[in-house]
């Protein structure tokens, strides 16, 4: 009830304009119920990121290696992991979000993009092709889960898969 609360209340307001009294009215319980869990609406916010943190390293640890990359798989595990927490990433990647999450999911992938793309990297272009394909990968994030009806995480995996595919060949 806390995080539809929350989910709801981030929709339209900045984490630091939701009270803990606003977020336990809502979630029809009583303040003292909220403090059991959580210090704050900060610490609850940090909390949620960190459970969604653990599954997120999960992913990239069993699908985004060197010795057996396969980027639609990868692809199609994030976008799997995506629509299953659509309504809390949605929030967090939002103009009410938390910025420190964007950076937190695109560093996580990043570090791992590094070792995959080394041999790449050595090229003129190698940086600006990491750089460019997470933060890209970040912005059909954003579009996908703006949409009424997302595609399927299938769909999502073939898509970034192709764009990803293309723009890692050498010109």
């Amino acid at each position: 009830m806390l995080l539809q609360g929350l989910v709801q209340l981030m929709e339209t307001k900045d984490v630091k304009d939701i009270s803990v009294k606003e977020l336990a009215d809502l979630a029809d319980i009583n303040r003292g119920t909220f403090y059991l869990h959580y210090n704050d609406v900060y610490d609850m916010l940090a909390q949620i990121e960190d459970e969604l943190f653990v599954e997120f390293h999960d992913i990239i640890d069993r699908t985004l290696n060197p010795s057996s990359h396969s980027p639609r798989a990868t692809l199609f595990e994030v976008f799997s992991f995506l629509e299953r927490h659509k309504e809390v990433v949605r929030v967090m990647m939002g103009p009410h979000g938390d910025l420190s999450f964007v950076n937190r999911l695109k560093g996580l992938v990043q570090a791992r993009l590094d070792s995959i793309l080394e041999a790449r990297r050595a090229s003129e272009y190698g940086c600006y092709l990491e750089s460019f394909a997470v933060s890209g990968c970040i912005g059909v994030i954003e579009t996908w889960l703006a949409q009424p009806v997302p595609s399927s995480p299938e769909a999502m995996a073939d898509i970034c898969g192709t764009i990803l595919e293309r723009g890692f060949q050498s010109p």
